[in-house]
């Protein structure tokens, strides 16, 4: 809303300067150090001055006279040395603000956007690291569709990689399990798996000849065929299925599963081999360390000038496409720049479209995306710019300018944390560092483990508070505070920071945490609910809010409600910015000024009408922006806590 304030004052007062001066002039817009100077301030007269040779305050007040003013400007002062200072009608900005949606779609969007997220592979359990990526796709295909943006989430799933092939060798080479045996295994089928891929690596380092099962084990993923590939797409799907039951714990969904082993095959590289081949984009080497590979050259470009070996090996001496090779051709697919496409099945118990080789005949358009944006973590930004690189050298430069990597850095567990995990003892001097997780080693918190833990101690506090809930209302509410504390803490800090998780700040209902958020909310609910019960109005109507006298607001009500009217502007920066972390703290803001103003302007006891009606107004403002900013977050607002 104050950005559209904003533009339509910067081009009124643009004419104006045009009619009184002559002069073409863009005006730029500032906001006054103090409340009583205004709401939005323009130094244009500053600037002008040295054009026109004039008073800067002189000109100030020529443009403020007969100003053609909007009906959203109560007041235009000049001030200082020539500032145009503008003061919003604050009824009416309050009134729009409940009558009008928060955060209007750009009907000129258009745009479609692919964001591909979460991306684990499919050998074991989800772990605390993995929900960063997730919950920052989420949040990001939020913030996007309600700019209007068209936005397809999909989930990559890696299932003819090593990490697949190790727990297919552990299933076939080291339990020696038939697929009948593993099939019925009990949920959760991937904790078994979690356990049995660090055991695979201690077993390999017991005999020299057992790693070759792995070569054997990737071999039969990759063409698909025999007992080896069998068991890989039981264990894949099964532990897919279980990853996707944990991010609707948090309430995290996809359009579309695509399946490496769709890609190789329908074989998209040969064509993309064909254009990277024909275009010299890659050349053959003939001797050499890659002598029998196929690489592109990454010299000339100025993202990998200096180092010391910047060709890339996309094909092998062996013909096997390397990451990097599928990626390109991946990528290309996205953008609707191959001549093949997948075949598509939805997956009826999982309700999501997935790849297949042979698929259903009527499906939802998938790909061709305007532009698309991999959420990745910050180690793999050599890759991705491998992948730009190769859109580039292709001549799709447009196309390379659009493929954004989403990047973030680690998850870690406090100290605290890994203690009530059990990876720390009181004893040890490693208390004092954050714990690193490694799945080779199995160390790292499951997802679901910590999501019950949170839940668990989320129903301790609950039970403290509120005796009177049942079983299945605490059962509930122990489920959305837990929500609000995981999302909140994986999107608040910013994305080039590393972040120690950690259950009682994430828990807390103090200070920036998700808990503390929803209890805000449902603070402000319960004066609506105090004010029914003493047989007052509970709400006041936008039309009634927009008649009520200036001298009705407090100067500490009015800056709540104008951080509000900067949502859209918030989000609008956080869609392109990608640092959405600017979202959870604007959220945070609002709740600190509501809690600000909480008790120095009560309702329930003010006796002059137009006094409470203000002071309820900013209430349900508030709680329209608290819930508009949850929503993009994901964090569930509960009635009562």
């Amino acid at each position: 809303m104050l950005s559209s304030f904003k533009g339509e004052l910067s081009r009124l007062l643009a004419e104006r300067i045009q009619a009184l001066f002559g002069v073409e002039y863009e005006p730029g817009v500032e906001v006054p150090p103090r409340r009583e100077l205004g709401d939005l301030a323009f130094p244009a007269a500053l600037h002008l001055a040295r054009t026109l040779k004039r008073n800067p305050r002189g000109i100030a007040e020529e443009l403020a006279a007969d100003f053609p003013s909007p009906a959203f400007v109560r007041d235009l002062r000049v001030e200082g040395a020539g500032y145009l200072n503008f003061f919003l009608d604050r009824s009416l900005v309050a009134s729009q603000l409940l009558s009008e949606p928060l955060i209007q779609p750009d009907s000129t969007a258009g745009e479609r956007i692919v964001v591909e997220h979460t991306n684990i592979n499919p050998n074991k359990a989800a772990h605390v690291g993995h929900l960063r990526n997730a919950i920052l796709g989420d949040v990001l295909s939020n913030v996007l569709r309600a700019l209007g943006y068209a936005v397809e989430v999909e989930n990559y799933i890696d299932d003819t990689g090593v990490q697949l092939a190790d727990v297919v060798v552990g299933f076939t080479d080291l339990r020696k399990m038939a697929q009948e045996q593993v099939a019925a295994l009990p949920e959760p089928f991937d904790y078994y798996c979690w356990d049995l891929y660090s055991e695979v690596g201690r077993w390999y380092e017991g005999n020299p000849e057992r790693p070759e099962l792995r070569r054997l084990a990737l071999q039969a993923l990759g063409h698909g065929g025999g007992p080896r590939a069998e068991m890989g797409r039981l264990v894949s799907r099964r532990v897919v299925s279980r990853h996707l039951a944990t991010m609707r714990r948090l309430g995290i969904s996809y359009d579309l599963l695509t399946h490496e082993s769709a890609v190789l095959g329908l074989d998209f590289f040969s064509e993309a081999s064909e254009q990277l081949k024909s275009t010299g984009a890659v050349h053959f080497e003939a001797e050499g360390k890659n002598a029998g590979c196929w690489i592109m050259p990454l010299a000339a470009s100025e993202e990998f000038a200096g180092l010391e070996d910047p060709d890339k090996v996309i094909v092998r001496s062996d013909g096997t496409v390397t990451y990097v090779g599928k990626d390109i051709a991946y990528q290309l697919w996205k953008f609707g720049l191959l001549d093949k496409d997948f075949q598509y099945r939805f997956w009826q118990a999982e309700e999501v479209w997935e790849t297949t080789v042979d698929g259903e005949p009527e499906h939802p358009i998938f790909g061709k995306a305007d532009r698309v944006i991999n959420v990745i973590d910050a180690r793999q930004s050599y890759l991705q710019k491998i992948v730009r690189a190769g859109l580039e050298a292709l001549g799709y430069l447009e196309q390379a300018n659009q493929s954004i990597h989403f990047a973030y850095e680690m998850v870690t567990l406090s100290p605290a944390t890994a203690r009530q995990f059990g990876f720390l003892d009181d004893d040890t001097e490693e208390e004092a560092r954050n714990l690193e997780m490694s799945g080779r080693k199995g160390i790292g918190v499951k997802a679901d483990d910590l999501i019950d833990q949170l839940e668990a101690k989320s129903r301790e506090e609950i039970s403290a508070r509120n005796r009177d809930l049942s079983p299945g209302d605490l059962d509930i509410l122990a489920h959305q505070i837990a929500v609000a504390a995981l999302r909140f803490f994986m999107i608040k800090a910013t994305t080039n920071r590393v972040i120690a998780f950690d259950l009682d700040e994430a828990l807390s209902f103090e200070g920036d945490s998700g808990p503390y958020l929803q209890y805000s909310a449902v603070r402000a609910l319960n004066i609506g609910r105090r004010l029914g019960e003493a047989g007052l109005p509970t709400q006041v109507s936008p039309e009634d809010v927009a008649g009520l006298p200036p001298e009705v607001w407090a100067d500490d009500l009015w800056d709540l409600v104008l951080a509000v009217a900067l949502i859209p502007q918030k989000t609008e920066a956080a869609g392109g910015s990608l640092e959405l972390s600017t979202l959870a703290r604007h959220a945070l803001e609002l709740a600190q000024k509501f809690h600000a103003i909480y008790h120095r302007h009560p309702i329930l006891q003010e006796q002059d009408v137009a006094i409470r009606s203000a002071r309820l107004a900013t209430m349900q403002v508030f709680v329209r922006g608290l819930t508009v900013l949850s929503d993009l977050l994901g964090l569930p607002l509960p009635d009562r806590m």
